[in-house]
C-alpha cells in the first residue's frame, strides 16, 4: 500500500471508537510482521496464495467477533450513560458506597445528615436500575468508573 504499511493502517483503525477486524493478507508476509499483527488483534495473518476456504473462515471469525465486540461496547455505552445522569454529590456517595462505608459514615466524610446520604443512594439505585450495594458495587466496576488500590 502506498504510503502507510498493513501494520500503521492496524494501529490507526485500532484507535477508533469503533474498531474494525482486521484480517492481513499479504505477498511479502514475514514472522516478525505476523506475530506484530496478531498481538494488536488481527484476525489472522494469511499470505495471497492461501486457500480461499482459510480467508473464508478468518472473515466469519472477524466477523463473529466484531458483533460480540459492538455488543459488549453498546453495553458499556449504556451503562456509562446511566451514571452520567447522576449528581455531583450522588457521584460523591457513590465512591464511598462502593467502597463498603455505612450512611453513618459516608455522613460524616461529606458532613451531610444520614437521611441525605439515604436519599441519595435511593436516588442512585432508582437511576442505575440496580437493587442492591453488590450490584451497584458491580456495575461501576465494569464500567471501570473506581481504580482499585
Amino acid at each position: 500500500m502506498p504510503g502507510m504499511d498493513g501494520l500503521k493502517l492496524q494501529e490507526a483503525l485500532g484507535k477508533s471508537a469503533n474498531p474494525l477486524p482486521i484480517i492481513f493478507l499479504t505477498g511479502q508476509g514475514d514472522i516478525p510482521a505476523s506475530v506484530s499483527a496478531m498481538r494488536s488483534g488481527a484476525e489472522d495473518f494469511l499470505t495471497k496464495r492461501a486457500p480461499k476456504e482459510d480467508l473464508l473462515a478468518a472473515v466469519e471469525r472477524a466477523l463473529a467477533r466484531d458483533a460480540l465486540e459492538r455488543k459488549e461496547r453498546g453495553r458499556l455505552r449504556d451503562l456509562r450513560q446511566r451514571f452520567d445522569e447522576l449528581s455531583e454529590r450522588e457521584w460523591e456517595v457513590l465512591g464511598h458506597v462502593v467502597q463498603g462505608k455505612m450512611n453513618k459514615e459516608i455522613a460524616a466524610d461529606l458532613n451531610i445528615n444520614e437521611r441525605t446520604v439515604k436519599l441519595h443512594r435511593t436516588n442512585i439505585t432508582r437511576k442505575l436500575k440496580v437493587q442492591s450495594t453488590v450490584e451497584l458495587s458491580r456495575l461501576a466496576d465494569e464500567a471501570g468508573l473506581f481504580a482499585r488500590k
